[in-house]
């Protein structure tokens, strides 16, 4: 029997997730065209020879290359097909003995992340079932995007880059007086106000998951001090690694420069940071958003960015998929908002399939 009978071809299950998907157009043939035209539209303008990418991929990947792949959205249809499967593929679903007892053929388990929290390592390494993780690229990108909002809020990028001449500066209110240079040097011959060093302020992140903690290694590398909250305090050896202090939440909102909620969107995250909550911060600190905007209250942030008390906003993706000219929100000068391109480009996504498959197919042959 060939692999050109389905029976033979090794079953991938993989929980549902808009980035998972991409498992069944590389590996299983049966994929639905218009599934794989709606993936190849998707990457087009970062691969635009996506099929060919493809290809590449499969053929150094013949014994996972054709493959049956299954995305299962609920945990009853996970453990209905894991008695055939070769590989689990998990984001948040929880993967132990109870998974194990009912996968005699499993080889492997993929994260869909760097930390396997949802995975009982040990009983997967007493079985002889590898567990696999990656650290995603487009974490890493979202930890810089970050950043990239902290800085142009920190030194004014978003109001005054290209601005180089006296016109410009008089322009935005500048009322031009020259420098004794006689005596002093000339920068900052704007007199721009409120510009800040990231070096020795406090970074406060809300969520220590894997892009807080990929924001809070970038913190360190600035000489910030890095303070924490989440429901669940992290052991002392992960603090030390991270260089970050655990705080309740109202002391760290007191006691942040920038507050950074990294937050799953939920009912119990959705308006977190509330008019109560932003009543808390410290005089002139801003937010920088990277997750989901939900976690805040749109109304009490417009209203704390007008009152001067919130600094400053830098998010994304923004509260709506497709934007307005007219929103009020970045009509504000101290509000950057960018168009939810935080984890991009497309290639950080491709860049991780095409380590997590191989590594499929390395233990597939061991």
């Amino acid at each position: 029997m060939s692999k050109s009978d389905t029976s033979e071809r090794p079953l991938i299950v993989v929980e549902d997730d808009p980035w998972l998907r991409l498992l069944p157009v590389m590996l299983d043939p049966a994929t639905a065209p218009a599934i794989v035209e709606g993936f190849t539209d998707f990457m087009a303008h970062d691969e635009p020879d996506f099929p060919g990418w493809c290809d590449r991929l499969r053929a150094d990947i013949p014994n996972v290359w054709p493959a049956r792949v299954k995305i299962v959205e609920t945990e009853a249809e996970f453990h209905a097909a894991l008695p055939e499967a070769s590989v689990a593929v998990v984001e948040s679903m929880p993967f132990g003995t109870r998974e194990l007892a009912i996968a005699p053929r499993l080889v492997c388990v993929q994260k869909y992340g760097a930390l396997p929290r949802n995975i009982d390592v040990a009983a997967c390494a007493e079985r002889g079932v590898k567990v696999l993780t990656i650290r995603r690229r487009a974490n890493l990108a979202c930890a810089e995007h970050a950043f990239a909002l902290i800085l142009a809020l920190a030194r004014k990028i978003h109001a005054y880059g290209n601005v180089l001449s006296p016109a410009a500066m008089q322009a935005r209110g500048h009322e031009l007086r020259p420098f004794q240079r006689a005596f002093t040097p000339n920068g900052n011959w704007g007199r721009v106000k409120g510009l800040v060093s990231l070096h020795g302020s406090t970074i406060g992140i809300i969520g220590m998951g894997e892009i807080g903690r990929e924001i809070a290694l970038r913190a360190r590398a600035f000489e910030m001090k890095v303070v924490y909250h989440q429901r669940t305090r992290l052991a002392d050896a992960e603090e030390a690694s991270l260089g970050a202090a655990y705080r309740s939440l109202d002391d760290l909102l007191t006691e942040s420069d920038w507050i950074i909620p990294q937050l799953p969107s939920s009912p119990q995250t959705r308006h977190l940071l509330n008019a109560e909550r932003l009543a808390h911060i410290k005089p002139g600190a801003a937010i920088v958003n990277v997750s989901r905007p939900d976690v805040m209250d749109r109304d009490a942030l417009i209203a704390a960015l007008r009152s001067g008390k919130l600094g400053g906003l830098g998010l994304d993706p923004p509260y709506e998929s497709l934007g307005r000219e007219n929103d009020e929100l970045i009509a504000l000068p101290n509000v950057i908002v960018t168009p939810h391109f935080a984890g991009s480009p497309r290639l950080n996504g491709l860049d991780d399939f095409d380590e997590m498959i191989r590594g499929i197919a390395r233990e597939m042959r061991s």
